[in-house]
């Protein structure tokens, strides 16, 4: 058997299912319950334990459900010629995000697959990746008919691929992304010659919207990650409050205008290789110093990444920076490589662990003692194990601005070469 609260009772059925766990008997307690009473606490115990005496408890052989469907090509259904009954039905069967969609007919789909034709073509059926949390299986096939519905052009599918290859890497921890309270969301961040050929947006408003590629890649990864793996909000999708990022999060970096080398440079490709990276995302943070000093911009840069409630001080996580090409050039000019900005930040965002709250300590105690030692409540807290874990890149137009976006912290960012 397994427990959970009222407000994850749909989780914990989704979970099971997707684990092979058809029959398993769930203990629900009343939630919430963080801030009861011991007197509470024993009141709500003993009732929990009457519940239990009434579970059907049966042996369970823990056999993951293999997916029915995987391997088989998509089913078709009829619906009527019309995009209002379209979009009907897919609000109905929550395969959308809220938005209209593209109806990824038959032909819409072998159109799309063309994208894949370029050199060795890659067979609709192919297995690309067991999305989490409902491990549902992404061939080329299924990625396509949600880029359709996103409205991708053919040559986005290979992005969007190695985007899901990406994700549902084990280091990447989908499965933490996909159901937590937390509002995460997955960023896309697009390197190389690829980003001119799909006419990315890496300049002003490159976060924003008006860029075609970039909304309709962010926004089918997206559907993928619902549709494939199962995150429907509400269900297995437990997001308190989500994000805007959730329907769409994507962006090339600005290479023409970054002073240092791109980030496919910085792990291991060269420039003439395309990639694609994926970053467990929880929001921005505008940061606007009109400073050309750039000690004064490290140390505004530093005070601003404190963050007392932050998952990245209580995990020990990956934050990124998105440097304007203005910042960044005052950086390079006073002598910085990407290397030492990297520790630099790292040294002076340290953070009292005081300044948490006492949950947060207790957590970060727990989670990060085999890596600091004793934590006290003067102990300064690194927002990440090592200063290398700090993702930078250069993108935005004209403007002194830069952009802070904090991780989920339990997430490594995944690059993949895009093929």
């Amino acid at each position: 058997m397994t427990v959970c609260s009222t407000a994850f009772e749909s989780l914990g059925h989704g979970q099971a299912r997707a684990l092979g766990y058809q029959d398993l008997p769930i203990l629900v307690a009343p939630h919430p319950f963080g801030a009861l009473k011991r007197d509470q606490v024993r009141d709500l115990a003993a009732q929990c334990i009457g519940n239990l005496l009434e579970l059907p408890l049966k042996q369970q052989d823990g056999t993951a459900a293999p997916d029915a469907n995987a391997g088989r090509p998509a089913k078709s259904i009829s619906v009527d010629d019309d995009i209002e009954a379209v979009n009907r039905l897919f609000r109905e069967r929550h395969w959308t995000d809220g938005l209209p969609i593209v109806p990824p007919t038959p032909e819409r789909v072998r159109r799309m697959l063309t994208g894949t034709m370029h050199g060795t073509a890659r067979k609709p059926d192919e297995v690309v990746a067991q999305v989490a949390p409902g491990f549902g299986t992404a061939t080329v096939e299924r990625i396509a008919i949600n880029a359709v519905m996103a409205g991708c052009e053919p040559a986005y599918l290979p992005v969007l691929i190695a985007a899901v290859e990406a994700a549902c890497a084990p280091e990447f921890n989908l499965q933490g992304i996909q159901a937590t309270t937390n509002p995460v969301a997955v960023w896309l961040i697009v390197n190389g010659p690829i980003v001119k050929a799909l006419e990315m947006n890496f300049g002003p408003n490159c976060l924003g919207q008006g860029n075609w590629a970039n909304a309709t890649l962010g926004r089918a990864l997206h559907l993928v990650l619902q549709n494939v793996g199962g995150a429907v909000p509400g269900d297995m999708d437990r997001a308190t409050h989500g994000q805007p990022g959730k329907f769409l999060f994507c962006c090339a970096e600005n290479e023409d205008e970054n002073p240092w080398e791109p980030l496919q440079v910085e792990r291991g490709f060269t420039r003439e290789q395309s990639t694609v990276t994926v970053v467990g995302a929880e929001g921005t943070t505008n940061m606007n110093t009109h400073s050309k000093d750039a000690e004064d911009i490290l140390r505004v840069v530093a005070e601003t990444m404190k963050r007392p409630a932050g998952n990245d001080y209580r995990t020990g996580g990956e934050p990124w920076m998105i440097f304007s090409p203005e910042h960044a050039d005052v950086l390079k000019s006073a002598g910085y490589s990407k290397a030492q900005v990297k520790q630099r930040l790292w040294e002076d965002a340290r953070m009292p662990a005081r300044l948490q709250s006492k949950a947060e300590h207790a957590h970060t105690v727990h989670a990060r003692k085999a890596e600091l030692g004793e934590i006290t409540p003067d102990t300064l807290l690194p927002y990440s194990k090592t200063a290398d874990m700090l993702g930078i890149i250069v993108a935005g137009g004209p403007g002194t601005h830069s952009v802070l976006v904090s991780s989920f912290g339990n997430t490594r960012s995944v690059t993949r070469e895009i093929k």
